[in-house]
């Protein structure tokens, strides 16, 4: 694969730097039961990189401070992650926002068909990843009949009120392009995407996000060997938004490795890019037990017009309206 870092590194992005912090993104481990064209993740089955449970133990000592309001679970799937559900369970006894970001198909694997009751029963927040509403888009991205199962799978999560007005459960779909280019207006998008899955499949969701492919991992070294790296990069700078660096995900979220480290967020975790203490050590889980870290800057580089570009785009969906 090739390596995109050195390409991102000489950069003219802005200076920016933390805001309070709000959410902890945790990403539980890099395995995943698919291995998507899009994913900055570099996720699959194959791979070994899980959290474990003293990590895992460390993420609910924090949230247990009280400071932080949202914890956003990532992965891989982090559903395969063996201690998903103990880690769940506690962060809502301590009255935190959970959410879940879920490729779907997860939840329709035999050893895995009981989670998206369990969520329905902990008041867990979906946000599934469905980069169309048009099967032969999602497995050419995906891989083959992995739209059906998604649209399976988001059967089961209606069933159980995900995504029904007048239901507490939320059911966010997540689009994103299928090649270089940028994310069409999220609420048109959105739009269509309720009014084909109801009349194709009767599948009812919540709201759409829109997020920009980043020029890292798996995504960016199919554009260095597509040769077209440096035009997508072109892209994003020309369609840079000064209006979208005050909503940037990374001011109010920090992101959690699978071993406790962090980073300022998932897309700076995968290009090892981590939040550095004044001494130059990596900074630990721990230490926010200990410091604010209000103020810090944020390590940017060029892949940050991924955030910034057009609509703006976050783990929240589009910044601009």
């Amino acid at each position: 694969m090739h390596a995109t870092l050195p390409l991102l590194q000489d950069t003219d992005f802005p200076a920016i730097r933390r805001g309070r912090l709000e959410t902890l993104q945790v990403n539980l481990g890099y395995l995943c039961n698919q291995s998507c064209l899009h994913c900055h993740v570099n996720a699959g089955p194959r791979r070994k990189e899980v959290m474990q449970q003293d990590t895992v133990q460390g993420i609910l000592d924090v949230l247990g401070a009280g400071s932080i309001t949202t914890l956003d679970l990532t992965g891989g799937a982090p559903e395969m992650n063996p201690h998903f559900r103990h880690l769940v369970t506690s962060a809502r006894k301590l009255g935190v926002r959970v959410i879940d970001r879920c490729n779907l198909t997860i939840l329709e694997e035999p050893e895995h068909e009981g989670t998206a009751a369990f969520l329905a029963a902990q008041g867990v927040e979906v946000v599934a990843s469905l980069p169309c509403y048009q099967s032969d888009n999602v497995d050419a991205q995906r891989g083959k009949g992995t739209f059906d199962t998604s649209i399976c799978a988001l059967k089961r999560l209606n069933a159980l009120g995900y995504g029904i007005d007048g239901s507490d459960l939320s059911l966010t779909l997540v689009y994103n392009p299928q090649g270089p280019s940028l994310p069409p207006a999220q609420d048109e998008l959105e739009a269509a995407y309720k009014r084909e899955l109801r009349l194709r499949h009767g599948i009812e969701f919540s709201r759409l996000f829109t997020i920009t492919n980043m020029p890292i991992q798996r995504f960016g070294s199919t554009l260095i060997s597509r040769g077209q790296f440096a035009s997508y990069m072109q892209l994003l700078k020309e369609a840079y938004s000064e209006a979208n660096l005050d909503g940037v995900m990374c001011k109010s979220m920090v992101s959690v490795d699978w071993q406790g480290y962090l980073y300022d967020c998932d897309f700076n975790q995968m290009l090892n890019l981590p939040m550095l203490e004044q001494s130059g050590k990596r900074t630990h889980l721990r230490e926010l037990l200990k410091h604010d870290i209000a103020g810090r800057p944020i390590a940017v580089m060029d892949h940050c017009y991924g955030c910034t570009a057009g609509q703006g785009s976050s783990c929240g969906g589009a910044l601009e309206d």
